[in-house]
């Protein structure tokens, strides 16, 4: 079994997995969100271009309607959607320009020229003479496509890392971190291209393929693997709108807007443990009320800008009244939302990373570590326990 044939199989196998992918995301329920159709279409033309080369290689297409050749440069499109993909998902569609007015055109364009050259070509040229002449014309348009492709790539790195202030919304539900990976990623397969055609030109456009075969396999996972996870994070971004909006909550706007005056005079009559814990109760009352223990960032120092209170002070006065550290103050409410959304069952199918992260958490492992050691269970043992004592 040699390394060409199973490159040539992960080509099919990946190909067809694609076209299955694309099937199941377009058939969901948020698979016509504008973001998950750019999404599928960037999926589906990865796929269309690993089984175009799958068919080149077992030569399915030679003889084929007066063509030799049909390496059409689908993977032009790739950024362009992914571009577009990106713009609806920061939810920017109408700050930013459409793409694809340009890259269809360009496509069409490119397909068109390369057919009229192959069958300008096919009946002046041997073969041989044919194949060399495709492979300097093809090397040509990928240069092209790859430096199309690289401004598109180098401009949504631009939007996702400099234009933050455009997205806030978006940056209240998701941290983003798997699209900054997939970016950082991406700079290695533009890696393995460029080697790739530069290895192509060095060996005179003969006998070139295997240095594609890095950059194919790289690619098309890193691709599937973006599929994935868009699919998994719009269903999460839509199951944090629906619990954000169904309790009243707005974590869109400053934490340190709303303060309160908290009584620092010190009576005489009243002894220090009972002005603590009145100071306690309207800290308790404040924080409750304002749900501050939902932001992830809420800390004693923007607890001390609220109340006017330094941050070693508040410190004392939880850790003497309530017996615990702020965190630990905090995590209590987080878990107690948590247990409720566990067991609505207006939430019954929602993930369970949907309610840790609305329930205050920065991530489903710091939720699940948190929730077991304030209550002994995992968050879905504790799920089905509940449900299991309620039906009997």
């Amino acid at each position: 079994m040699t390394i060409e044939y199973l490159f040539n199989l992960f080509l099919l196998v990946s190909a067809l997995h694609g076209f299955a992918f694309s099937i199941v995301l377009f058939s969901s329920k948020n698979g016509r969100e504008k973001s998950m159709v750019y999404l599928n279409l960037l999926i589906l033309v990865i796929s269309i271009n690993n089984i175009q080369s799958w068919a080149l290689e077992r030569g399915l297409l030679q003889n084929k309607f007066a063509l030799d050749y049909m390496q059409f440069s689908w993977h032009f499109l790739a950024m362009p959607f992914l571009y577009m993909f990106l713009v609806h998902y920061l939810d920017l569609p109408q700050k930013s320009f459409n793409v694809l007015k340009f890259a269809i055109p360009a496509f069409i364009l490119m397909v068109i020229a390369q057919i009229s050259f192959v069958v300008y070509y096919s009946d002046t040229a041997s073969q041989e003479r044919l194949d060399y002449i495709y492979e300097r014309y093809s090397s040509l348009e990928e240069f092209f496509s790859m430096l199309t492709s690289l401004s598109f790539f180098i401009y949504s790195m631009y939007i996702l890392y400099k234009k933050e202030n455009l997205f806030p919304k978006i940056l209240s539900f998701d941290n983003l971190k798997w699209l900054y990976s997939f970016f950082v990623l991406s700079s290695v397969g533009y890696l393995l291209w460029i080697l790739a055609l530069v290895v192509k030109i060095s060996l005179n456009f003969s006998n070139f393929l295997f240095s594609y075969y890095p950059l194919r396999v790289f690619t098309t996972v890193l691709i599937y693997w973006l599929g994935y996870q868009g699919f998994k994070q719009i269903r999460i971004l839509k199951e944090r709108e629906n619990i954000r909006k169904s309790l009243l909550i707005d974590l869109n706007g400053s934490f340190s807007v709303d303060t309160i005056k908290v009584d620092t005079e010190k009576n005489p009559s009243k002894s220090q443990v009972e002005r603590q814990k009145e100071q306690f109760q309207e800290i308790d009352d404040f924080i409750k009320s304002k749900k501050k223990y939902l932001s992830t960032k809420y800390t004693l120092q923007d607890l001390a800008k609220d109340t006017e209170l330094s941050s070693s002070t508040l410190s004392l006065i939880i850790n003497n009244v309530a017996e615990k550290s702020f965190t630990d103050y905090l995590n209590e409410m987080r878990i107690d939302l948590a247990k409720t959304l566990l067991l609505d069952p207006e939430y019954s199918d929602y993930t369970i990373t949907s309610i840790g992260l609305e329930s205050g958490f920065n991530s489903k492992s710091t939720f699940y570590t948190v929730f077991k050691k304030h209550t002994g269970n995992t968050p879905v043992e504790f799920k089905n326990l509940s449900l299991a004592t309620l039906n009997n």
